[in-house]
């Protein structure tokens, strides 16, 4: 299954999840991409549109491997196998770990400006994301979002890794994937346009949707 762009795979989705009950339900997405997936979505729903900021925790000297992942809140998710075998102390991690939440906080006030984060309370929350490789950073927003106590959580992807959705099955109520391939390589790889969003395309999708 290949994806013309983001818009036309929040479409299928929004499709999909049509026929569902989904009581005061919200949709979150993970930017930058994972918010124009989300914002197709929040507005052929008729729902409200926000996002969750979960980074990835790169290792100390290569800090494109990652180790794990953190959202704005301090839920941690580490890949404990490998922080062992790379030898990293404690301090180190608090270190990396400090430093993605101060990104967070930058990232979610250049977004949001002086809007207050919506309450997940007893709400059905809609988790997007343009696709899923590893599922790091999609777990860590994911059990951050059930800190939140929401009434229900709906993971909503286009493209995933069935080992990666089987893993992931436990902190959900549901998920809904359009396309689960046995070769995958990469989420960019099954859209025909899979260009990088920029800040401006996320603070202006909000703004819209909040208008």
């Amino acid at each position: 299954m290949l994806f013309a762009d983001r818009e036309d795979a929040g479409r299928r989705l929004a499709e999909r999840l049509a026929g569902d009950e989904l009581p005061d339900g919200l949709v979150l997405g993970i930017p930058r991409g994972g918010v124009v997936v989300a914002a197709v979505i929040a507005r052929e729903l008729g729902l409200p549109l926000d996002i969750i900021v979960p980074r990835k925790i790169g290792a100390p000297a290569n800090p494109e491997l990652a180790i794990g992942a953190v959202t704005q809140d301090g839920t941690v998710i580490l890949n404990t196998s490998l922080v062992r075998s790379m030898g990293l102390n404690e301090e180190e991690l608090e270190r990396q770990v400090e430093s993605e939440i101060r990104e967070i906080e930058r990232r979610m006030t250049l977004y949001r400006g002086s809007r207050i984060p919506p309450d997940c309370a007893g709400r059905t929350v809609v988790l997007v994301d343009d696709g899923i490789a590893t599922g790091y950073t999609v777990l860590a927003a994911l059990r951050s979002l059930r800190r939140a106590k929401p009434r229900e959580i709906l993971l909503a992807v286009p493209v995933a890794p069935s080992e990666t959705l089987n893993r992931l099955s436990p902190e959900v109520d549901r998920i809904i994937c359009l396309y689960s391939p046995h070769d995958f390589y990469a989420v960019g790889q099954f859209y025909l346009d899979f260009r990088q969003n920029n800040d401006q395309e996320v603070i202006d999708l909000l703004r819209s949707a909040n208008a």
